[in-house]
């Protein structure tokens, strides 16, 4: 299987640098996310690969969005970073119905960013692999219409897509109320493929079952089906 992956790989090197990029310093395994996010073809990898650097070197400077950046969002306290899953992945959460669509579009997405990138060092310490996954559980009980930000979550799930390519391993959505099925349909015509296979809705008691032991209860909070209290994003210490 190693030996098969080498020659995509290698062509995948070889477009960087007709780019006029560089994968130095970058490993087979973060090479490998942007080759199965545009099918294993090595042209396409190497221009998403090429876009994302250009991406992060302008909107993420100094490698991580510090607080003070994003204060505002954050003291809306509704993301929770709750510990690793089963499997290993990074729990992060969000109180849909604490969200408001922000007033300052670069905040957010800075915000968005800022929550990937704290979600991911979170699953290592100090010596990212290039492979991490997360899982995303959207909360949407209780929310109103003003809550239903349709920007807010194209932006996010497009950042996953274009700059994140194969970190989102699971996002969970509960308690979807009726009227938004509609609006989440309307999202859904952002969202790749492979994107939307990774999205699971739950409402069935089965799914519900499925969703506490896929996740654990060691790191749902209590009112979800596990054990510990919510923690907020802003009170998890991680090394970049």
């Amino acid at each position: 299987m190693e030996r098969n992956l080498e020659n995509p790989l290698t062509q995948m090197r070889k477009s960087v640098e007709k780019l006029g990029s560089s994968i130095e310093s970058y490993g087979k395994k973060t090479l490998m996310r942007f080759l199965i996010a545009r099918s294993m073809n090595p042209e396409k990898a190497a221009r998403m690969f090429c876009q994302w650097k250009k991406w992060r070197a302008e909107m993420v400077p100094l490698g991580y969005i510090t607080d003070s950046e994003v204060a505002d969002e954050l003291a809306a306290e509704k993301i929770y970073l709750q510990g690793l899953s089963k499997n290993g992945h990074p729990v992060v959460m969000v109180k849909s119905n604490k969200h408001f669509q922000s007033k300052d579009p670069v905040q957010f997405k800075k915000f968005v960013v800022h929550i990937l990138d704290k979600t991911i060092a979170s699953s290592f310490n100090g010596r990212e692999i290039g492979n991490e996954k997360l899982i995303g559980i959207v909360d949407l009980q209780k929310i109103t219409y003003s809550n239903a930000d349709l920007r807010g979550m194209i932006t996010g799930f497009q950042f996953l897509q274009a700059y994140y390519p194969e970190r989102l391993a699971t996002c969970y959505l509960l308690h979807m109320p009726q009227f938004f099925v509609t609006i989440w349909r309307f999202i859904c015509r952002f969202l790749d493929k492979a994107t939307q296979q990774k999205v699971r809705i739950v409402t069935s008691e089965e799914q519900k079952e499925e969703f506490i032991r896929e996740v654990g209860e060691d790191v749902l909070p209590e009112e979800y089906g596990g054990r510990p209290k919510l923690v907020l994003l802003q009170d998890v210490a991680v090394n970049y």
